[in-house]
Order: C-alpha cells, then structure tokens, then sequence
C-alpha cells in the first residue's frame, strides 16, 4: 500500500485546525440605538424571494434558503458554503413595536429594524413645585436677613 504525498490536503488540514469556529448559518449583528433596534444578518448568495420574516407572539423568525449548483458534470473541488434552509430566531422583549419592524436586502445582508416602543423609550420627568414652597440652595445667601439690619 502506497501513501501519496498530498501537500495541498495537508496544508487544508492544518489551516483547518487553527480556524476560529464559524457560526452556523446566519451570523448575526445586533445593537440598540436611542429609537431603534438594528439586527444585520449576513446572507450572501440568498435570492431575496425565499427570505421569509414572521412576528408571532414575541418571537421573530427569519427563513431563507441558499441554493446549491445543480448542474449534472460537476466535480467539486471545494463545498464549504452551507446550502438549504436557515432559520434564526430573536425573542423579542415588550419594549419593541413589533407591528413596526422593517426589513432590507442589500449586499447580502437583511438588515432589520425593529423600533423601541414609545413607553421604552427613555424620558424626562419634570420637578414641579409649587410657590408656596422656600428653595434653599448651599451656593447662595439669603440677603433678607440682612437687609432688615440697615
């Protein structure tokens, strides 16, 4: 039995061994702005007609599908991009519109935005007082006690 030297084997075993582990499918990006939420998933090489997007309850799920090469001569030499159906899901929290979120393809990447509803949204609360009341601040004097000496 003889052993063929294979440099071009060896050296993908090797670089395979010292790869970071890839995520499955869909990686995604996922950050918060003031008004917004904003989801980038990559998905090169997906015809925007089988990405499907469905809001039920609190939980978002997108589907898209990658097709593989179906031509009858082929002799693949490499197959490292993942074919078929993907699906990811985000739980979505009760701070979200989520009869407001949008969605774009571009570039290979559907990006979603997913507003933060109005009640999340941070704000402001207002001091009232009322004129009845004697603000007394550390920084100033009261003059009143003084200009009943003169």
């Amino acid at each position: 039995m003889t052993t063929t030297f294979d440099p071009f084997r060896d050296m993908d075993r090797i670089l395979n061994s010292m790869r970071a582990p890839v995520p499955a499918g869909m990686p995604m990006d996922l950050y918060r702005t003031s008004e917004r939420f904003v989801a980038r998933i990559d998905l090169p090489g997906v015809d925007p007609k089988t990405i499907d997007i469905d809001v039920e309850e609190r939980t978002l799920t997108v589907r898209a599908e990658r097709r593989s090469v179906d031509e009858e001569d082929i002799q693949w030499l490499a197959h490292e991009r993942p074919t078929g159906t993907f699906a990811r899901q985000l739980t979505l929290g009760y701070g979200v519109s989520a009869d407001r979120i949008e969605a774009e393809y571009a570039d290979g990447v559907l990006t979603l935005h997913i507003p933060v509803a109005e009640e999340a949204k941070p704000r402001k609360i207002q001091v009232s007082h009322s004129s009845d009341s004697k603000m007394i601040s550390r920084d100033s004097t009261d003059d009143s006690d003084t200009s009943d000496e003169s």
